[in-house]
């Protein structure tokens, strides 16, 4: 006798809003060697931990896993924490924010676009000892050597005002840009930075896989969203983020967090 069971659809519908509940806090916490042409020998090795898309003030399980990305980052002590962008969805995430960057050393920030959407003083996220970066940049020494890192604000990028590669010193042993949005390397001029981190797009946050790819839903124009690509301005690394925006769900596109270990090539 042949059976056939039939889930109800409003079961199927639980289970996947379960399922999305359950990843948008089920952090990857992720390493991964970046060979860099021209990187001195002192700095070989150099560690970077990249963060972005907090979205801190909205009920989410993604405020779970910035918690845990940051206890992880914390651990490792690396040599630069790198943040970029959409640190809030709302207001009410600032004083947690606070309490989560001071725990972080040597950290460099940039905003997004859901910072000045939906923070009444943006610049007032700036909390010790992280800088923020206002279409600016700081020089630090690191194992002997200059590192630039740079910050582009989303406000002159989106406007067409905003110009990083009039920030990159040419005479850094490193340099490396924050911008929250991953386009901006298309518009460098070849060799600008060694190093360029974004985020914004989530990874897609909600996908589905097919064959050995994934269909992104929200970001599926897009030519750069997630991971490590070579481009003639440099090495971009697309954060997937932490957080979640819109709907505090996550389908085939865990949060992380991402340990880059600088490699000379």
């Amino acid at each position: 006798m042949n059976m056939h069971w039939l889930i109800p659809p409003a079961a199927l519908g639980a289970a996947a809003l379960a399922w999305g509940w359950f990843e948008a806090g089920w952090v990857r916490l992720r390493t991964l060697e970046v060979a860099l042409s021209g990187l001195p020998a002192e700095l070989d090795g150099l560690r970077i931990v990249h963060l972005s898309d907090f979205h801190l003030g909205s009920p989410s399980r993604g405020e779970h896993a910035v918690e845990r990305a940051i206890e992880w980052t914390h651990r490792l002590e690396p040599d630069l924490v790198a943040i970029t962008g959409d640190l809030l969805a709302r207001p009410r995430g600032e004083r947690r924010l606070r309490e989560l960057v001071t725990a972080l050393s040597n950290c460099f920030a940039v905003l997004g676009n859901h910072d000045y959407a939906d923070s009444r003083d943006p610049f007032s996220l700036s909390a010790p000892p992280a800088i923020l970066l206002h279409d600016d940049a700081r020089t630090l020494r690191l194992h002997g050597k200059s590192v630039q890192v740079a910050g582009v604000d989303p406000r002159t990028y989106r406007f067409g005002g905003s110009h990083p590669e009039r920030l990159a010193d040419r005479a850094a042993d490193l340099r490396i840009l924050l911008c929250h949005y991953p386009r901006v390397i298309d518009h460098l001029p070849p060799g600008t930075y060694d190093l360029v981190l974004a985020g914004h797009l989530h990874s897609g946050q909600i996908a589905i896989p097919y064959g050995a790819g994934k269909l992104r839903l929200s970001q599926w124009r897009w030519r750069y969203v997630e991971g490590l690509y070579r481009r003639p301005a440099g090495v971009l690394h697309v954060s997937p983020g932490l957080g979640t925006t819109f709907v505090p769900f996550r389908f085939f596109a865990r949060p992380e967090a991402t340990q880059l270990i600088l490699r000379a090539r």
